[in-house]
């Protein structure tokens, strides 16, 4: 593994700013949908708490976002800093998504993120609920990948 994926700047104690930029990074990272890629802005051993199911480490986190991605289609995320201190950072997230029979769901949550000295996160804890929605009722409007600049944040739509 090279240096560059040993560290994952910005580096704690985190700002409002560099802690914002660390959701946004995130967020981008996660809305690619590319298992290997998301799972390197986490430690080797890092532990999660997703739901009910408890995992760690890279290749538990790989597998877990390889069976997450093939239910959940044309996932589109937004996440939004909550709070912040020293390494930790707390977000509210919702994304949408629908399933292989076309039932759409908007899942809302929120994550307790710890993070080491290099900047990669250590501890992921995450609460998500699923509600149904129509398609019609989805909000999330833009080709699959980044969410563009431009596109209204979590607050922005009343969610």
């Amino acid at each position: 593994m090279s240096a560059a994926q040993n560290t994952r700047p910005p580096f704690p104690p985190f700002t409002r700013e560099t802690a914002t930029q660390k959701v946004r990074m995130a967020e981008d990272a996660w809305n690619t949908r590319e298992p290997e890629r998301v799972s390197l802005a986490y430690t080797s051993d890092s532990i999660w708490r997703n739901r009910a199911e408890f995992l760690s480490g890279r290749e538990a986190i790989v597998t877990f976002l390889q069976r997450k991605w093939a239910k959940e289609m044309d996932y589109r995320l937004i996440k939004e800093l909550w709070a912040f201190d020293g390494a930790r950072i707390a977000v509210r997230f919702a994304y949408e998504w629908h399933d292989h029979a076309g039932n759409w769901f908007r899942s809302y949550g929120n994550e307790n993120w710890e993070f080491d000295e290099h900047g990669l996160m250590q501890r992921r804890i995450a609460s998500i609920n699923d509600l149904a929605i129509e398609e019609s009722e989805c909000k999330y409007h833009w080709p699959l990948g980044r969410r563009p600049d431009e596109h209204p944040t979590l607050s922005e739509l009343g969610l």
